[in-house]
């Protein structure tokens, strides 16, 4: 068994306006599950010996964050200079992925990634990862060695694209069928269909993605939507047939409320209606749309119309693995569309908000027993800068706004996943 005694913060419920803070607080985990939480004088009256517990009195605990949306091929593109997103597509990441196809490239990258991830307070993450099945393989397996709760996917693109990264509708469904069977459900390890958007992918890959979502009805489907102007019209170019990008997907069965979608910037209300009652999640990038000149998401209008909402760093396309930097953008994308996006509500995205709309609340998002023991430990002492701001602070609120707006990863003491402690 393992005992912290820590100040620690998280949402029991799913109202972000309703954290529990304890100033004192001690945290039970045993075989990576967390036994108890509560305050460390419940603990005394009850007879536990606090001198059991590891003492970090000045550092805050939070569950573990979650990045909704992401690319594991794209570590090495990050501050890449471009124009917009198909051209960036085009000069970088398209031959940054094509190295992929080789497995023990991309074996040494899957190590690197998550334990840059890790690094930066990241327990659990949904991934893209290349077109190549050996590139899936790869972060699987350092997954399971991790013990992370991870969720990725072969990208599919049968079109559009440089011949390195092209599968065929057959092979995209028989490899992500093969992933599935190996890796969805063991251990903490989950699969997720990846057209990588439906521009780069034929009627009847997608036909066949749809397919496979009604066969393993219990995987996820990520891909993109509408997160340039130019490539909405370009994705009217390629299906005319459908009345609009949304529709290229829900044509063939790809929006529910396990479908995650990034960036939602440019959505009609017509979207917006229908993702909001199928349920599809959209994902905030704000880094990446930023960096890319993507455009703004709406985020106060999806939410208002009842579209679930996550967040996600989005890298390369994003300047940082950093989930704290992500937060930063969140709040500048927003404060320019007049909402004001508070620190429980962002820290709340971050845990447990991600968590229920990614339907893995049962497992991670918060502190209560009988939940995965997935945590990060931040020491605001480490940056001498924000140990001096948050002296100042009036409130647990007030400290977390200054983490969101001036911390990164040189806050992170510790990141513990499923009850096993990394140290930075």
């Amino acid at each position: 068994m393992r005992a912290i005694r820590s100040r620690a913060i998280h949402w029991a419920s799913s109202n972000h306006l309703q954290p529990e803070y304890l100033e004192d607080a001690v945290l039970l985990t045993e075989n990576g599950l967390i036994l108890d939480f509560g305050p460390a004088a419940r603990f005394e009256i009850e007879g536990f010996d606090l001198n059991r517990c590891e003492h970090h009195p000045r550092s805050l605990m939070l569950p573990g964050w979650i990045d909704a949306h992401l690319h594991f091929p794209q570590v090495d593109v990050l501050a890449s200079y471009g124009t917009q997103l198909l051209e960036w597509l085009e000069q970088y990441t398209f031959p940054a992925e094509a190295q992929y196809r080789d497995a023990e490239f991309s074996r040494v990258a899957a190590e690197s990634f998550l334990d840059l991830l890790l690094s930066h307070g990241t327990t659990s993450a949904f991934a893209f990862c290349s077109s190549h099945k050996v590139s899936a393989t790869a972060l699987f397996e350092a997954g399971l060695a991790r013990q992370m709760r991870l969720v990725a996917g072969k990208v599919l693109m049968d079109q559009n694209a440089p011949e390195a990264l092209l599968d065929t509708p057959a092979i995209g469904a028989e490899d992500s069928a093969a992933l599935i069977q190996q890796y969805h459900g063991r251990d903490r390890l989950g699969y997720a269909l990846t057209p990588r958007f439906s521009g780069t992918s034929t009627s009847l890959q997608l036909a066949k993605t749809g397919d496979l979502a009604r066969q393993f009805p219990e995987v996820w489907i990520q891909s993109h939507l509408s997160e340039n102007q130019s490539e909405i019209e370009w994705i009217r170019s390629v299906h005319p047939q459908y009345q609009d990008y949304l529709e290229s997907y829900e044509a063939h069965g790809l929006v529910s409320a396990r479908s995650l979608y990034g960036h939602c910037i440019h959505l009609s209300d017509s979207e917006i209606a229908r993702m909001a009652s199928k349920g599809g999640v959209a994902v905030f990038c704000p880094s990446s749309n930023l960096f890319l000149g993507s455009g703004l998401m709406p985020f106060e209008r999806l939410k208002g119309a009842g579209v679930p909402l996550a967040i996600g760093s989005d890298i390369g396309g994003g300047t940082s693995i950093s989930l704290l930097k992500t937060l930063a953008d969140a709040y500048k994308v927003c404060q320019l569309q007049g909402y004001a996006l508070d620190a429980y509500e962002a820290f709340f995205m971050l845990t447990k908000g991600n968590a229920v709309v990614t339907q893995q609340d049962r497992f991670i998002g918060d502190f209560r027993p009988g939940r995965e023991a997935d945590w990060v430990l931040l020491d605001p002492a480490r940056v001498p800068l924000i140990e001096r701001r948050v002296s100042k602070a009036r409130s647990i609120k007030e400290e977390l706004f200054v983490y969101m707006i001036l911390g990164d990863e040189q806050l992170v003491a510790e990141t513990t996943v499923f009850g096993q402690a990394f140290q930075f």
